[in-house]
């Protein structure tokens, strides 16, 4: 069992910057793709931005690319969102999520960290 807790999130204005962290913790698991999916109030969780333990392969959505990084610290295992140039279309709850392996699903989710971004 895998257990995720975000931490990082907040009330900023548009065009600030906050940075998200995601610690995995668990007995005796692999890590294959951490990632981060958002979902807005009275939306579907959408996908952000992944990163890929073995060869550090990296995506975002066009949504967020240039303005957000995804980095990792391995021996910690976390993952971090550094969210730049915030806009008020970046407000939602922010899930932390991991694979274990290439042919499983993200099956281990956090309890979520609500980002909310003023004009």
């Amino acid at each position: 069992q895998v257990h995720l807790v975000e931490t990082g999130g907040g009330l900023v204005q548009a065009g600030d910057s906050l940075r998200l962290s995601c610690a995995a913790s668990g007995r005796s698991f692999s890590t294959y793709i951490m990632g981060w999916f958002r979902q807005a109030p009275g939306k579907e969780r959408v996908f952000v931005a992944s990163i890929r333990w073995s060869d550090n392969s990296i995506s975002y959505a066009d949504s967020v690319k240039g303005r957000f990084t995804i980095s990792r610290d391995n021996a910690k295992n976390t993952v971090f969102l550094q969210m730049n140039s915030l806009k008020p279309e970046d407000t939602a709850v922010y899930y932390c999520a991991l694979r274990t392996t290439a042919w499983a699903n993200f099956g281990s989710w956090g309890q979520g960290t609500q980002v909310t971004v003023s004009l």
